[in-house]
């Protein structure tokens, strides 16, 4: 009889969206037991999710406890270096590759996510979807890998920066300016909107993350 209990993968996927979606936060302790009855698994699956997840830096050792990791000023900055030269990568291959269907889907999500402006977490979930769609327009298998894992980084971010006040509503309109020079055909264009809109997002999280320290 087929095996079909879930394996080491399916418990990686299912802490990773719980950290995505914020179940868990930069500093939670993640707890094997706990884990394994809130997911219905056994603690072995668990045990080799936890190690992979620690493995990409997503957890760290806090002592004898695992805990969600989360990101200094310098990490930041280092991440959104990457993802601005990756990113921008992908619009400029989008421009080259995308098919007319694919940029049909990418501007009725910018049309459609209008109607989450004033709601920063689904604005959130969806701007994840949107860039999502756009790597894949990049048909480039290994430029989509590497993306992955900077966007599992973005889930240590405590906060969004969609949620800073006019930020939802320009975001969307960088995110018209990507579409239409990806569907011009400029892939020059297109590789300085989303490097562009990527560093307003960068100076945005800056002035939150300087206005919670103040608070602090």
């Amino acid at each position: 009889m087929r095996d079909t209990r879930p394996g080491p993968k399916d418990a990686y996927e299912l802490i990773l969206k719980a950290i995505d979606i914020g179940d868990y936060r930069p500093g939670d302790r993640l707890v094997e037991s706990e884990l394994a009855e809130r997911f219905g698994m056994s603690r072995t699956p668990i045990r080799e999710a936890l190690q992979r997840l620690e493995t990409q830096s997503i957890l760290r050792r806090d002592g004898r406890s695992l805990i969600v990791a989360s990101l200094d000023h310098n990490q930041l900055a280092e991440l959104y270096v990457v993802r601005g030269e990756l990113e921008g990568l992908a619009a400029a291959l989008a421009a080259r590759h995308a098919t007319a269907e694919e940029v049909r889907v990418l501007r009725d999500l910018v049309a459609q996510d209008r109607a989450h402006v004033g709601d920063p977490e689904a604005l959130a979930r969806a701007n994840r979807r949107f860039h999502k769609q756009l790597h894949l327009a990049s048909h480039n298998r290994y430029l989509v890998q590497q993306l992955e894992l900077v966007h599992r980084t973005m889930a240590l971010l405590a906060t969004t920066s969609l949620a800073a006040e006019g930020r939802s509503a320009a975001a969307l309109d960088e995110h018209a300016r990507i579409v239409e020079a990806i569907a011009a055909g400029d892939p020059e264009a297109a590789r300085a909107a989303l490097r562009t809109h990527i560093s307003r997002a960068f100076e945005t999280r800056l002035k939150l993350d300087a206005t919670g320290a103040e608070g602090a």
